[in-house]
């Protein structure tokens, strides 16, 4: 279930409205299933939850569900247990993520005031000018808000933290000593979008970013929060100016990402790894701890512990080395008419 320090429950929902609301037939035997009160994927779902199953192979995991309800296509309805109201849709991801938008809401700040009488600052706490602190945000001691910054509502950040101008804080909760300097964005909602009936929908993103101690990012940095699960930021981890960091990703302590990097949704780095600058990474890989990718590198597949690769797409750095220089030295060879 979402944090609800950062989203507001708009629960029960009745299964026959729910399936009203997102175009889903309920299948026959279903109404004795109780209201459901929240939206959660396969393996975290509870009781009175509604989740979703869109890829066949998953559906072992559906078998043994504790979920009330689940979207599933018309053909994988008999996966669903009893006491599992199944509810038949050609999109089941599109029809969940109308019923997250119907049962979960992200809290928005209620205050007159630029500080929220129900936020929590502790001794030394510093507010620049136009800074903004929402509802029930706690700030811990000697932290320094900076100029126009944003903290949203239900946000935690620790002690001797700096966040600087124009920095937005949402869905987040932040370490001790972390530093986020100017104009970055943490917590804002990830691209995630499925195919419905009329189009493109929004998925509501519904997780959390972690920041964890000691941790710096810079200017204009973007860190989406999870769409189900949370995105996490390791101890000590060094993010350059302008990186992109989209949601359910995680990464380890003490890496370092060099500036214009993009890493994929769902990605998992270990500790230690190192990013070159521009450097881009596909979605739901594994970087190995101690990991190295070379500046403007592709990354399209996994990466094991230790290794270092480089271009595009990204490989074993030495293996693509040999292949540059061998390109290299058969255009020259063109060049000067040999081999013609």
């Amino acid at each position: 279930m979402p944090d609800p320090r950062f989203f507001e429950d708009l629960g029960p929902i009745g299964l026959s409205r729910l399936a009203e609301l997102t175009g889903a037939q309920l299948a026959p035997g279903a109404g004795h299933v109780g209201d459901v009160t929240g939206v959660a994927v396969l393996n975290r779902a509870t009781p009175g939850t509604v989740t979703f199953l869109s890829d066949p192979r998953r559906a072992d995991e559906l078998a043994s569900t504790k979920a009330a309800a689940c979207f599933v296509h018309p053909k994988q309805a008999a996966a669903a247990p009893v006491g599992c109201a199944a509810l038949l849709t050609p999109s089941p991801q599109a029809a969940y993520a109308l019923a997250a938008g119907a049962l979960h809401r992200p809290r928005r700040n209620t205050a007159d005031r630029m500080v929220s009488p129900s936020a929590r600052l502790e001794d030394g706490v510093r507010v620049e000018p136009g800074a903004v602190i929402g509802d029930g945000a706690q700030i811990g001691a000697r932290s320094v808000i900076g100029a126009g910054a944003v903290i949203g509502p239900g946000v935690t950040i620790g002690r001797d933290c700096e966040i600087g101008p124009r920095a937005t804080v949402t869905f987040a909760v932040i370490g001790d000593r972390v530093r986020i300097f100017a104009g970055a964005m943490i917590g804002e909602a990830g691209f995630g979008a499925t195919v419905g009936a009329g189009g493109l929908i929004d998925i509501p993103q519904l997780g959390r970013v972690i920041v964890q101690d000691g941790v710096t990012i810079g200017a204009g940095v973007c860190v989406d929060r999870g769409a189900f699960d949370d995105t996490v930021i390791g101890e000590n981890t060094k993010i350059d100016n302008m990186v992109q960091i989209a949601h359910n990703v995680r990464i380890g302590r003490n890496c370092a990402i060099a500036a214009q990097t993009g890493i994929s949704g769902s990605v998992v780095v270990g500790d230690g790894v190192q990013f070159g600058g521009r450097a881009g990474v596909a979605d739901h890989l594994i970087i190995g701890e101690g990991a190295r990718v070379a500046a403007a590198a592709g990354v399209m597949r996994d990466i094991p512990p230790g290794e270092t690769w480089g271009g595009f797409p990204a490989r074993p750095l030495k293996k693509w080395m040999r292949e540059v220089a061998w390109l290299s030295r058969m255009a020259e060879r063109r060049g000067n008419g040999a081999g013609a």
